[in-house]
This record gives structure tokens, C-alpha cells and sequence, in this order.
């Protein structure tokens, strides 16, 4: 079934494994989520902001809003400072969450009194900090903004407020409503709805023309969309949280493209197409002022189009076409860039059968590929255009890795820029001139540091802004197994990727229980040489009581490009599962596993992969964990699920035949089931159903809801309570 086998990288320990452990401290539940929760957070720099005026960056510092020198990283100015800063009228202080540095500089635009709606969005009160005249000025007074956003002039603001697009002058400080018909669960202006927030990864949904005199906006009509309801427990009676959510195979919203002129208010519909049931997942500008740019999915999401729009009439063209037998997915195809030049863009494909950049002209007209190989680009930085050069971070070295490279827009003279192992993500300067590079691996926790480019062809360190040595010190302290890759390869002679984290003082000789941990979702990825923050520690307290943990990457799952991610198209569950299966048969023929004493857990995908495994591979597995599971796809949303397997309408078998309702009553280990019951995106239906269908088939099981609790399972004392459970119940029944 293949060999076991650990690469270099892998054989680097975090920290390095003692000889004894006689010395050092055990990691603790309370220590990761309890009253001393913190003790293993690494530390890292977020908020940052690259200025025009070379030499300089913005960050957000403990209420701070602080310049600083990039070369030395010294302190030389701090432009807003909450402790000081006060809002016109009765003396208001804020506390700021965030903040926009306006493209002039002469503005912030500070978020205050934040709270989160779903995923990636938020309502909060904004406010206007001049940095010339030293005036804090709120926003608007006529209650809490979203998506607020400095025009690219920083003279006006756009915010959306109960569905309807708004926009404010900073000089006079007037409000106009751009929209009018916005009305909760009917109505949305310049956001996006519940499923495309969730799936297509955007909140806001309406974008500034570079000119500052238009406004592109989508409008979602999710009056026909079927609502679902949240019961909210605490109050003498529960509370109903009604939402829009379109399950697979029900209506979406119905989704238009606008235009219009701020100053006028003259609006323009953009001609998208006469199929109402289509994707409008991204809209914004190309570097025309008058040209905007539109991609286009059909309901099904195996063809997306590129489509260009007149402003000034809605009139559209296609563009460019990218098709698939199975499905074209977004994140594939969403690296796009128009050139300053007005006449060429530079775009994203699968059309290799991996993850590549492309140039064209702006009418369509393919140049040339920029990039080429049998590994996929993982994220696009920027195109340094007076160097004619693309930035970008790639699979190259291995799928289970990241590093950053330069290559020229003709295709030729590629650098890598990254030296170490591991996983490296990069905030590049405007001007390419600096970027803050981040760094990890599965044995180190994040080192931030500051690289400049030299001549446009290579990099240098300049120094080290974060390095997380307190952390590093403080690891030190306690008896931490590092995570060791390996790779083998199935009964059906496919070669997965996975970790194994064995106890300290592993001995050869002896069998041990192992726990698998299973994601597996299409595009995810669990092995990674990358830091993992808080499930890492967890597996440390399972390691101590003699316990393997082990993960594997099945088919499905990302950076091996096209054919492996979409293999299990239309038949979600069936290959994930079989490999997963494998997996435990593999790691039972090695001699210091005990196999009859393998279990498995997950949470979200992986929880409906661990269902599966404890249905379908119920005589390799003895116990299992689902928490937050799918039971069966019907219950899940049109965008992510009819990627994947079609409507069910159309492959009904694709949402049954791997569902665990279908094989509860082959369930034969000790199962967990675990929920919460404010989960707005796997609904805690999914484990009533599955609770349902195992007490129809006679199977015992035990289950846990979190009251109110949503998909993440947080807040106060949650985790702790849950790791707790979760690691009582290995104890018992693995």
C-alpha cells in the first residue's frame, strides 16, 4: 500500500524534540482555550498600509494609528491616536476596530462599535479623521453604516444602511440616498445576500469608478428566495431569526448590475444577459472610467464570462469564455488585472489543467501564457508595470507548500524570491519596491519580516518586524511533538499527502491508537507546511496520553491541480471516503499502530466525512467525532453544493447515495454528534436529520447542542467546554 516515508523538511521538529521529557511542562486545555487562552498565540502585524510617499507604512497599533519607516521601522508620526481623538458635538471618544487610509492621504476613515452580521460582514459606526485639520467628524448620524468606502478622490464616502446604497460628500457633509426600494429579506443594494457573502466570498457589492463620479452596484431581488428560520433560546419565548437561504435546488436571488452617475443620480442598468437564474459573482472597473467590468456564471457554474459594460448605456460584450466539463470555479479565475497601459489585463485559468496566468488585450485577444508547469498559482500580488513584471506565490515546490515569485509579463526569467520550507503570503507595496513577507511552517510560528527588491529581480531582508521569540521561548517549556509528513499511496494507486504528531517518547515496538482528523472539502487542504495556531496544541494533550494523530489529504482537496480537486464531481462523499478508509488501512499495517483502534473527527465537511467513515468504513473505524456536520447536501446552499453536484433535480443519486442518512444503520462504533443551534450555515437540521435516522435504525449515539452557537462554536467558555467533551469522549471510547 506504499511506504512510509518523512521528506527533509519534515524531519525539522517545533521545537526540537528533547531526549527527555522529563523537564518539560504539558500543554493544557486551559492553556488553549480557558482562563490562560493567549498562552500559545503567536503574534503577527495586520492592518497595514502602504504609503504613496516613499519609504513609509500605516498600522494599526492598540488604538493607534501609527507612520512608520519602513527601512527601520521606527516610529515617526502617529496620525490618529483614540485616546486624544475626539468627535464633534458632546466630546464623543472612540474605539476603533479598523481603519482606511483615504488613496489621497489626507483622510481615515475609522470603524467603531462593530458587530458582526455573518461571515465577512459587519455593521459600525464610521467616522472622518482629517489629518490636516485634526477634525473627527462622524460619518452619518442616521444609525450604522456597512461597507463604507473612501471614493479613489477621498472627497466622498459610499455606505450601504437597510439594504440601500447611500453616499457622503466629506466637504459638505451631505447624505444622499443613491437607492430607495431596499427592504430586508426582499431588497438588498450594494451587498451581497447570505449565500453569495458565504460562497462567492464578498460582502460589499458595489465599487467606486476611478474617476470618483460613478458607482457600480449590484441589486439582489431575494423576495422569491424561501427564508429559513433560526430559533434564538434565552427568553421566556424564543425568538424567531428569519433569513434568506436558498438551498440546493431552490430559487436564488435574482441578481442586476446598476450604474450610477453621484452627482445626477442618473442610474443605468447593465445588460447581463435575459437568464435570471445566472451568477454575478464580482463587479468592478477596468482602468476606463467608463468601462465596467462584470464575470458572469450560469446557474450550474461550468462557464463563466468576462463581460465588459458602457457605463454610460449598460450596453455589454463578452470578453472572454472559460468552460469546464465539470466546474469552472471562481477562485480559479478571480486574479484579475487591467494594466495601466487601458489596453491589456491579465488573467487567471484552469484551462492547462492547473492554475495559470494569462495577458490579453482588452478586447479578449490572448498574448500569451505568463505562466506554465504542472503546478498552479496560488495567489496573484500584483504587475509591476515600469519593471514589466508579475508578482505571484505558487504550488511549485510542492502542493503542500507556498513561495513567492517574480516572473516578466513576457513569460521569461522567473525568480523564486522564498528560500525556507514552509508557507509564505505577502503584502506588497504599491510601487513594488518593499513587501512584508510572512512566514511559517508546520515547526514555526509566523516570522514577519520587511524585503526589498532590488532592481526589480531579486530581494534582501531589511529586518525582522515580528518574530514571535517570547512564543518561541515559551514552546520551548513544554514537550511538543512535531507534525511528520508522509505520503503514500492507495489500493486504487492514487498518492495522498498527510501529517502524523506521535507522543514524545514514542516507542517502535508498542501499538498505538491513532485519531484521524478529516476536512476533505473540494479545494481544502488540512496537510500543509504551514503553522497550525490551536488544534496543534489540542492534538499535544492527546499526544501526552498516548494517542497518534494523523491527517490526510484525499482526493478533492487543492494544490495538485484540476483533475485531482474535481474527481469527485457529482458524487461528493463517495472517493473522499474510500480514501479516507484507505488511509486507516494503511496506517494499520504499520507496526506501531494499533488497528483496531483508529477513530476519526472533523468538523463541517469533515464532520460529514467522519459520519461517512463511521457508516461505510464501520469495520475500520471504531469511534468517531462529527461536529457542525452535512447530513445530506439537500439541506445545503445552491452556490457551494451545485458546483459540485449539479441541482438535485438533475443528479439525485449524487446527493443520496453518499449522504449519511442513507447509511445510518450501518453505524456500529461509539458516535459523537455536536451542534450549534444558531448554525446559519450548516443548519443544526442537518444533525437532527442524522440524529432521526439513527434512532429509526436502533443505532446508540450521543449528541451535544450549543444554545445559540453558530457554525464556529465560540464565545465565552464554548471551546473549552467542547474540547473538554470532545477529548473525554477519545478517552472513553478510542
Amino acid at each position: 500500500m506504499g511506504l512510509f516515508s518523512l521528506p527533509v523538511s519534515a524531519q525539522t521538529t517545533a521545537p526540537p524534540a528533547p531526549e527527555t521529557t522529563r523537564d518539560k511542562k504539558s500543554v493544557t486545555l486551559d492553556e488553549i482555550w480557558g482562563s490562560r487562552a493567549g498562552t500559545f498565540t503567536q503574534k503577527t502585524v495586520q492592518s497595514v498600509n502602504w504609503m504613496k510617499a516613499g519609504g513609509f507604512y500605516t498600522a494599526l497599533e492598540g488604538g493607534r494609528v501609527v507612520r512608520r519607516s519602513i527601512a527601520t521601522g521606527e516610529a515617526v508620526e502617529t496620525l490618529f491616536d483614540e485616546q486624544q481623538a475626539r468627535a464633534e458635538g458632546p466630546a464623543q471618544a472612540v474605539r476603533m476596530s479598523d481603519y482606511q487610509l483615504s488613496a489621497d492621504e489626507r483622510k481615515l476613515l475609522i470603524t467603531t462599535e462593530e458587530e458582526p452580521i455573518y461571515r465577512r460582514s459587519t455593521r459600525a459606526s464610521f467616522f472622518v479623521y482629517d489629518l490636516n485639520t485634526k477634525k473627527l467628524t462622524r460619518l452619518s448620524a442616521n444609525g450604522k453604516q456597512q461597507y463604507a468606502t473612501f471614493s479613489p478622490d477621498g472627497r466622498q464616502v459610499a455606505f450601504v444602511r437597510d439594504n440601500d446604497l447611500f453616499v457622503t460628500d466629506l466637504t459638505s457633509g451631505r447624505e444622499t440616498r443613491l437607492t430607495t426600494d431596499g427592504k430586508r429579506n426582499a431588497v438588498i443594494n450594494g451587498g451581497a445576500d447570505w449565500v453569495y457573502e458565504e460562497e462567492f466570498s464578498f460582502a460589499r457589492a458595489f465599487e467606486w469608478s476611478p474617476d470618483s463620479k460613478r458607482i457600480a452596484w449590484l441589486r439582489f431581488d431575494e423576495s422569491r428566495v424561501p427564508e429559513y428560520n433560526l430559533q434564538l433560546w434565552g427568553e421566556l419565548y424564543p425568538t424567531d431569526y428569519r433569513f434568506k437561504y436558498p438551498k440546493a435546488g431552490e430559487p436564488n436571488s435574482v441578481v442586476t448590475a446598476w450604474v450610477v452617475e453621484v452627482a445626477s443620480q442618473k442610474k443605468t442598468r447593465i445588460d447581463t444577459g435575459t437568464d435570471p437564474d445566472t451568477y454575478l459573482p464580482r463587479i468592478g472597473w477596468t482602468k476606463n472610467p467608463n468601462l465596467v467590468s462584470i464575470r458572469r456564471m450560469n446557474r450550474l457554474q461550468n462557464r463563466m464570462d468576462l463581460l465588459h459594460a458602457d457605463a454610460r448605456t449598460g450596453k455589454t460584450t463578452v470578453v472572454l469564455t472559460e468552460q469546464s466539463p465539470t466546474y469552472v470555479d471562481l477562485e480559479f479565475t478571480d486574479d484579475l488585472t487591467y494594466l495601466a497601459d487601458g489596453r491589456t489585463f491579465l488573467h487567471s485559468s484552469e484551462r492547462s489543467g492547473f492554475k495559470h496566468l494569462y495577458l490579453y488585450e482588452l478586447s479578449g485577444k490572448l498574448i500569451r501564457p505568463v505562466t506554465t508547469g504542472e503546478w498552479e498559482v496560488a495567489s496573484v500580488l500584483g504587475v509591476d508595470e515600469k519593471n514589466q513584471a508579475v508578482y505571484f506565490t505558487s504550488t511549485e515546490v510542492s502542493p503542500m507548500e507556498r513561495h513567492l515569485y517574480r516572473i516578466g509579463l513576457d513569460g521569461k526569467n522567473k525568480l523564486r524570491l522564498t528560500g525556507q520550507t514552509g508557507t509564505t503570503t505577502v503584502n506588497m507595496s504599491p510601487d513594488f519596491s518593499y513587501y512584508l513577507q510572512y512566514h511559517t511552517s508546520a515547526a514555526s510560528p509566523v516570522t514577519v519580516s520587511v524585503q526589498q527588491t532590488v532592481n526589480g529581480a531579486a530581494s534582501k531582508e531589511i529586518r525582522t518586524v515580528e518574530d514571535n521569540r517570547e512564543l518561541r521561548t515559551r514552546m520551548g517549556q513544554y514537550a511538543l511533538s512535531p507534525k511528520r509528513f508522509f505520503r503514500f499511496t492507495t489500493t486504487g494507486n492514487v498518492s495522498l499527502n498527510g501529517w502524523m504528531i506521535r507522543p514524545m517518547n514514542f516507542d517502535s515496538t508498542k501499538r498505538y491508537p491513532v485519531l484521524m482528523f478529516v476536512y476533505g472539502g473540494p479545494g481544502s487542504q488540512t496537510v500543509n507546511n504551514s503553522w497550525d495556531t490551536r488544534d496543534f496544541f489540542w492534538y499535544q494533550t492527546l499526544a501526552e496520553r498516548g494517542y497518534l494523530i494523523v491527517s490526510v489529504d484525499n482526493r478533492g482537496t487543492g494544490g495538485r491541480g484540476n483533475a485531482f480537486r474535481t474527481a469527485t464531481y457529482a458524487q461528493l462523499g463517495k472517493l473522499e471516503t474510500q480514501d479516507q478508509i484507505n488511509a486507516a488501512g494503511y496506517l494499520g499495517t504499520l507496526p506501531y499502530v494499533d488497528k483496531s483502534r483508529i477513530g476519526i473527527w472533523g468538523w463541517s465537511y469533515g464532520g460529514y466525512m467522519s459520519a461517512l467513515c463511521m457508516t461505510l468504513g464501520a469495520d475500520v473505524f471504531k469511534t468517531g467525532i462529527s461536529v457542525a456536520p452535512v447530513s445530506t447536501w439537500r439541506f445545503y446552499d445552491t452556490i457551494y453544493t451545485e458546483r459540485y453536484l449539479k441541482r438535485p433535480q438533475d443528479n439525485p443519486s449524487g446527493y443520496d447515495d453518499n449522504s449519511p442518512l442513507t447509511h445510518a444503520a450501518k453505524l456500529k462504533g461509539p458516535f459523537l454528534l455536536v451542534h450549534g443551534t444558531g448554525d446559519d450555515n450548516v443548519h443544526f437540521q442537518n444533525s437532527v436529520a442524522l440524529a432521526d435516522a439513527l434512532i429509526r435504525a436502533g443505532k446508540p449515539f450521543q449528541s451535544f447542542y450549543y444554545p445559540n452557537r453558530n457554525h464556529g462554536i465560540y464565545g465565552g467558555n464554548t471551546r473549552l467546554h467542547l474540547y473538554r467533551m470532545l477529548t473525554d469522549f477519545i478517552e472513553k471510547n478510542l
